[in-house]
């Protein structure tokens, strides 16, 4: 079976390579040389942990490859993956312009039956728009079916989620382009992975409402923080006791700066605003995104009641990422505290693991680049915690007193723990603990 993907981003780059290692042939395309002549000299555009082996171990057995020709590509397969960008538009919904693009590259290439396949993130009714598309241009009436299945991959262990997902989604009207849809996945039916075979519009619906719900637990845990700072609770007493409920669950009900990434806040603003354009109000993913960026706003405030009046003063800034294990900055919350901190006339001084590049793209010069986290407090006058990289866990804190100016440590992830903090002489702040 031969099967190309368009768009070599995150998701492209993920599901081609994993699909590969299924033992498919397959090519991954994209209009970007640069990346494509990356990949071919077996470098990785994006830090993904095992992604760079896994490329090298399949390219190398010959069932993976990268080209820009997308015509070639779409001709020499069965199935074509859409993995192209949905960025948001001014009012939140999703931009289908290069999900429309490459429809119009498969309309002139459909030298045969082939499955068409979203897996990029759409809005409810992008399968109809691009079999629309299509016919309008496919002058042969070639067949081929529209075929919906998102993906739910976790940036940080992506691998591990497509090999071995809680649930593989597939939405078609076609029982053919099913049964191949469902031989491609063959490999995890042998670990009896639960299917949703359903519609395309419901399944196009099950990716943003999985997206806005676990968003929603984000900023309700955030939420209940809050509360908890104001009433003396310890927040993660409350969400212990909260998730050993198993209608609620323990997972995302960690506080925070709030959300970040490719997918939520994306996925949030497109939700709202597709039941806008069916005249319905989503009053609870609105306050979500509200609760979500005042968060932010929130974590500001928090370093400023700990150390004044910022102006002048230097804030060492461990973790840059919107979380551990990639180099993602889109949406980070580092991004608005940041600039936050420098508004208010703080210098910042800033460090995390994989993710400076990304940064210097994002920050210019307008931050200091330090190369580990003692560096980072060498000279500041308090830290703030903002992405918790297993290497911030276990700090020589007593080291890192040393190196402050002022023993501040303002925690947004609730790493540490305050009385040990305390016992050390640190003044210390967490999310949530009374």
């Amino acid at each position: 079976m031969n099967i190309c993907v368009v768009g070599t981003g995150y998701v492209g780059l993920v599901t081609g390579t994993c699909f590969a290692e299924f033992g498919v042939n397959v090519v991954c395309v994209d209009k970007d040389k640069k990346k494509i002549e990356m990949l071919n000299n077996g470098a990785v555009p994006i830090y993904e942990p095992g992604l760079e082996e896994l490329i090298k171990k399949n390219v190398k057995d010959g069932r993976l490859s990268f080209i820009t020709d997308i015509n070639k590509a779409i001709k020499d397969s069965l199935i074509i993956f859409i993995a192209v960008g949905t960025p948001p538009k001014d009012d939140g919904s999703a931009d289908l312009s290069y999900v429309e693009d490459v429809a119009r590259s498969i309309a002139g290439n459909l030298n045969g039956y082939k499955v068409i396949v979203t897996k990029s993130t759409v809005p409810v009714g992008t399968g109809e728009k691009i079999k629309k598309v299509i016919q309008e241009i496919n002058n042969k009436q070639t067949n081929f079916d529209i075929v919906s299945n998102p993906e739910f991959l976790r940036e940080g262990s992506a691998i591990e989620d497509f090999m071995r997902p809680n649930r593989v989604v597939i939405g078609a009207e076609s029982s053919r382009a099913i049964e191949i849809m469902k031989e491609l996945y063959r490999p995890l039916y042998l670990i009896e992975t639960p299917f949703v075979i359903t519609d395309v519009e419901s399944t196009e619906m099950i990716k943003y409402a999985s997206n806005a719900f676990l968003a929603t637990k984000i900023s309700f845990i955030n939420e209940v923080a809050n509360i908890c700072e104001r009433v003396g609770a310890d927040i993660h007493a409350v969400a212990k006791g909260m998730g050993l409920d198993h209608r609620i669950g323990s997972k995302f009900l960690h506080p925070g700066p709030g959300y970040g990434g490719s997918c939520f806040p994306k996925d949030t603003q497109a939700i709202a605003q597709i039941a806008k354009n069916h005249n319905y109000n989503f009053e609870i993913v609105d306050a979500v995104i509200n609760v979500n960026k005042k968060q932010k706003e929130r974590m500001i405030e928090k370093i400023v009641n700990m150390v004044g009046d910022l102006k002048g003063k230097t804030i060492g800034i461990l973790g840059l990422s919107f979380k551990p294990n990639t180099d993602d900055m889109r949406d980070a919350p580092s991004v608005d505290i940041i600039n936050g901190l420098l508004k208010r006339g703080a210098k910042v001084k800033a460090y995390d693991p994989v993710a400076m590049d990304e940064a210097k793209k994002i920050f210019n010069d307008n931050i200091k680049y330090c190369k580990d986290s003692y560096d980072v407090a060498d000279g500041s006058y308090a830290i703030a915690l903002i992405t918790e990289w297993n290497q911030f866990r276990n700090l020589d804190m007593i080291k890192i007193k040393g190196l402050l100016m002022s023993p501040i440590i303002i925690d947004l992830r609730n790493v540490y723990e305050p009385q040990k903090m305390k016992e050390i002489g640190i003044r210390y702040t967490g999310i949530g603990r009374g």
